[in-house]
């Protein structure tokens, strides 16, 4: 009788000190980053053709953020973004042109590595314009796996990826005129598919810090195109139940990705599930940018800006504002929205301060009080956004004034749009001619908020 009460004490003790061991530990965290995906493309966003059973799932145990904005309009800035919490006009990186992450810069890998995190990115890494070729090892990231290269993120069946820095092979095949570059081009043997690959990657981290904490980047490299493909691009194992449809190859393929890309979510939450992990970790599910239009897709095919003007390229709507999820039960409140204004460059913030640790200057506010509900959230004054390809361009969203500029580079003093989101949410009537002062505002906007870029 004594051993069965002094065993139950024990095992009430153990579970006390256990839980509030938990309580204590900051969260794990989970940021899943799809490749060019659109605002319309989920059907928690309003996908109307294309269903994604599993992210609303994740939607109605969580938050949809409705206002949230990429760092930029194509792959490398954005993810500069992120990463540095900085935005376009202060990154180091600001086209998917010649440019990389500077020596100095400190990453949100850099601040959580410091905090005590086991730290991994799984996909795409894609910052910069390689060579030289640039390395995640070395900017706070204890795993890697996947493509460094943008452009051999292109390729969904290559010969290798990359594994802390070394190649690591695998069984596809490629003509021999790409044997001599970054490992883009189109398999002639495809065996291997990537993005599964990078799939178990990123659920074996997860298993092998499940004692956390981990903070988990998992870049997909879908639903973007393999553009060395053309008009055969959307690369995917099989086209499934999309196979017996009416539509383009492209769509065909298109569609499975999007698929695909909700099956691994779901992969994912099923496994913090297993674990115990849901309550102490926070998911986010976003994108880089807009769609994009191709490998043979058309992205209003499926709606794919959901309404909003502008695509991949573009610093309208369409173009930066991106679907976005957060999920983390116990601490935010499910099937939840929010308006507000956010961008890429607060996470940087958010998780230094879920960390509980000092964030570096940086350009973004922590979402925590909107995402837990607790506390006064801060807003942006404005955001700021540009982009160093296509003649430049540049925009400024302050209140529900959005200004965008175009062929800057070459005209510093080209004109500035200007639309009113409050009444025409697809930017259709430019009143830039009614309003002059708010233009003058935005100009000076653009004018502050951009520096010389770094070497």
């Amino acid at each position: 009788m004594f051993q069965r009460l002094l065993l139950t004490v024990l095992i009430v003790l153990s579970s006390v000190v256990f839980n509030t061991a938990a309580a204590d530990r900051p969260p794990n965290i989970v940021f899943i980053l799809a490749d060019d995906l659109g605002y319309g493309d989920l059907s928690c966003f309003g996908q109307g053709t294309l269903k994604t059973p599993n992210l609303d799932r994740m939607a109605g145990e969580g938050m949809r953020l409705t206002r949230h904005y990429a760092g930029s309009t194509v792959c490398a800035p954005s993810r500069c973004v992120f990463l540095t919490g900085k935005h376009a006009g202060h990154g180091t990186v600001r086209g998917n042109g010649p440019g990389i992450l500077g020596s100095d810069d400190i990453l949100i890998s850099d601040v959580l590595k410091r905090a005590g995190y086991a730290t991994g990115c799984s996909g795409k890494w894609g910052v910069g314009n390689p060579p030289p070729l640039d390395d995640p090892n070395q900017h706070g990231f204890d795993h890697f796996y996947g493509y460094v290269s943008m452009w051999h993120a292109h390729n969904f069946y290559p010969e290798f990826l990359i594994r802390n820095g070394k190649k690591s092979p695998l069984r596809n095949e490629v003509p021999e005129r790409w044997k001599a570059g970054d490992g883009r081009g189109v398999a002639t043997k495809k065996v291997d598919y990537a993005p599964d690959m990078i799939t178990r990657d990123a659920l074996d981290f997860v298993g092998k810090h499940k004692d956390g904490p981990f903070f988990l980047y998992w870049a997909m490299n879908v639903p973007h195109a393999n553009n060395e493909g053309r008009n055969k691009g959307m690369e995917v194992p099989s086209w499934g139940e999309f196979g017996k449809t009416g539509w383009p190859e492209p769509e065909k393929g298109f569609a499975s990705m999007i698929r695909n890309i909700d099956t691994d979510v779901g992969k994912m939450l099923g496994q913090l599930k297993q674990f115990g992990l849901e309550e102490n970790t926070i998911v986010i599910f976003t994108s880089d940018n807009g769609p994009h239009q191709e490998g043979g897709h058309k992205a209003d095919y499926f709606n794919s800006n959901g309404g909003l003007r502008g695509k991949k390229r573009d610093l309208y709507e369409g173009g930066i504002r991106v679907p976005t999820i957060v999920r983390w039960p116990g601490h935010v409140a499910a099937d939840s929205t929010s308006d507000l204004r956010s961008g890429f460059q607060d996470w940087f913030a958010t998780f230094s301060d879920l960390a509980g640790v000092d964030a570096e200057a940086h350009d973004g506010i922590s979402l925590r009080s909107t995402l837990i509900g607790k506390g006064k959230q801060r807003p942006h004054p404005y955001l700021y956004w540009e982009f160093l390809e296509q003649g430049g361009k540049q925009a400024v969203l302050k209140d529900n004034w959005k200004a965008v500029r175009v062929n800057w580079v070459a005209n510093p003093n080209s004109p500035i749009e200007l639309f009113d989101l409050s009444k025409d949410k697809s930017e259709q009537t430019n009143v830039a001619t009614s309003h002059p002062e708010i233009v003058a505002e935005m100009a000076d906007i653009m004018k502050r908020e951009h520096t010389p870029q770094s070497d």
